[in-house]
């Protein structure tokens, strides 16, 4: 019976279901000013100085924040907001050293964050969202945001994965169909590895998402990473998976060192037409547009062992670090703004990912590119970040998982990455 995580699972769904339903009719900044700061960090006269730091998503968040923010502080002139960018390799490594310093950031967007808000970190959301804001929200992705039944995180962004497939090295390679199992997905693979210039398929196993790559692969098997309440990567299925990606690389099928390759450059590679087969973003879809509008390349679902539906379902969220508590009324002026129908919609559609608000939904309504990769949610499977020990196995992941390419045995590098998730419980 095909396993999945069961909160992702209904989060997944009611979420596709209600997008579905919408396009179809469908601590450490400071304050500064003269006068001490009361409840908001701003009495009169004051500015209340936030910092924010986010990781980028693509070649346009920067820019995307730097206009939310300029804005933002246009319209509230007792509210600044420092803005930090971090590369996915790089954030939690920050964001652990800033904690340490008692200087959280006021606003963060991440991933992973039962491990914070347990230790009592985090603002609640109603503390930093009006009451407008959070009904907003699409209660599918709302739940999931909830630890011992207290809201934590904003649901900021919804995405799935897909197969982004190269038309013209398929032809070349000989292979007729796309791949919808894993046999079939290494015989493609192998023959445009073996027949053309390219690699086959783009495994990418670096510590920028190594979870990532292999949540696609135990997903397709059945397996997942765990629930809220245990983690559970060291399982028969997730072995039988990762001893499969074992032999893609084994076999030459897909790119060189594949244990330190990130997920970026390698999808890079891919719209520059040198890879025949890899698991991408919606956003993809726009750099593809940008970077190299005549490539050949069509999108399918998730290869599974069987060939049943299955995919990697991510949601990243924004919370605040409640430091002195001083900050939670600029932190709100902040995210109500910033989740308002127009400029939320604006920055998650030029990002390239699946609204999580119901107005949200509503002004993207029309966004073509978004419908393949909403077909898969009901059917993904997500991280189980509402787990204590996720951070620690999210870290696990990242820095243990690329050894399969080394030539450590599947079994013993899932014995390690169990024995760091068991350790953090």
């Amino acid at each position: 019976m095909k396993k999945h995580n069961l909160r992702g699972a209904v989060v997944a769904g009611a979420a596709a279901a209600a997008l579905l339903l919408t396009s179809c009719g469908f601590g450490g900044g400071s304050t500064t000013g003269s006068a001490a700061s009361g409840s908001s960090g701003a009495a009169a006269g004051a500015v209340t100085t936030l910092d924010m730091m986010v990781p980028s998503y693509g070649d346009n968040t920067k820019a995307l924040w730097e206009k939310v923010i300029k804005d933002f502080e246009a319209a509230n002139q007792d509210v600044k907001v420092n803005l930090e960018m971090q590369s996915w390799e790089n954030i939690e490594g920050v964001l652990k050293t800033k904690i340490q310093g008692n200087k959280a950031p006021d606003i963060y967007n991440g991933g992973a964050f039962a491990e914070f808000a347990a230790e009592g970190l985090l603002a609640p959301a109603t503390d930093i969202a009006s009451e407008a804001t959070i009904a907003d929200f699409h209660p599918s992705f709302a739940e999931n945001e909830k630890v011992d039944g207290t809201q934590y995180g904003l649901p900021l962004i919804a995405s799935a994965r897909a197969l982004f497939y190269n038309k013209a090295l398929m032809k070349e390679a000989g292979v007729a169909d796309v791949p919808k199992t894993w046999d079939e997905l290494y015989n493609a693979a192998k023959a445009v590895g073996e027949k053309t210039k390219s690699a086959g398929y783009g495994m990418p196993l670096g510590n920028e998402e190594a979870q990532g790559e292999s949540m696609i692969w135990f997903a397709g098997n059945g397996g997942n990473f765990g629930n809220a309440t245990a983690i559970e990567v060291n399982t028969p299925v997730n072995l039988e998976a990762t001893d499969f990606m074992q032999k893609m690389i084994k076999d030459g099928v897909t790119q060189k060192d594949p244990g330190a390759t990130q997920r970026t450059p390698m999808l890079n590679t891919f719209i520059q037409g040198k890879i025949g087969f890899a698991y991408g973003l919606p956003q993809t879809i726009g750099q593809i547009k940008k970077e190299n509008p005549s490539l050949e390349y069509g999108i399918a679902p998730v290869a599974t062992k069987t060939g049943a539906p299955a995919t990697l379902g991510v949601a990243d969220r924004l919370m605040s670090f409640k430091n002195d508590g001083s900050k939670a009324a600029a932190v709100k002026k902040f995210m109500d703004y910033f989740f308002s129908a127009d400029v939320y919609s604006n920055w998650v559609s030029t990002e390239g990912f699946l609204p999580t608000t119901t107005s949200g939904s509503e002004k993207m309504a029309g966004d073509e590119t978004l419908k393949p990769f909403l077909a898969m949610l009901p059917d993904a499977v997500f991280y189980p970040t509402t787990n204590p020990a996720w951070n620690a196995t999210d870290g696990a992941f990242k820095s243990l998982m690329g050894q399969i390419a080394t030539g450590k045995s599947a079994a013993d590098v899932l014995k390690e990455i169990q024995a760091k998730a068991d350790a953090a419980k």
